[in-house]
């Protein structure tokens, strides 16, 4: 698979890097004064530095759950990601879904959880039991 790049927004260069460096795990590539490149999963996000007003966290609901609208995330192993979940916890992080398996059940089911980053961005993780589900409809 081809990696993607994805750029947004942050307030605290300083914050972000710990956060995605340290807690996440994601190398730092180039970086400068204004923006941060990381390897997210094998592709590369770039967290920019900005003065900008930060937005609301619109939400739709999907499985009884209100989850954010504008979020990005990776999809992991099954094992590794019940290992991140359980990191995160004990690291204290307040979740806006807490991990769970969602659509239990049915075509596409999924473990999944939600959290901000230092600067209100929603991050998903997400794993499959059998990652042929990831386009099932």
């Amino acid at each position: 698979m081809t990696p993607f790049h994805l750029a947004f927004p942050v307030y605290d260069l300083e914050k972000t890097r710990a956060f995605y460096e340290e807690l996440l795990g994601c190398s730092v590539g180039r970086t400068s004064d204004r923006w941060i490149d990381f390897n997210f999963w094998g592709h590369q996000i770039t967290a920019h530095l900005t003065d900008e007003k930060k937005e609301a966290v619109a939400s739709n609901a999907v499985d009884s759950k209100a989850v954010p609208i504008r979020h990005f995330g990776a999809i992991l192993e099954m094992n590794e990601w019940e290992a991140l979940a359980e990191k995160l916890k004990k690291h204290g992080i307040d979740f806006v879904i807490e991990p769970y398996i969602r659509f239990k059940g049915e075509v596409g089911e999924q473990a999944t959880m939600f959290f901000l980053d230092p600067n209100g961005n929603a991050v998903e993780f997400k794993a499959f039991k059998d990652q042929k589900m990831i386009f099932a409809t």
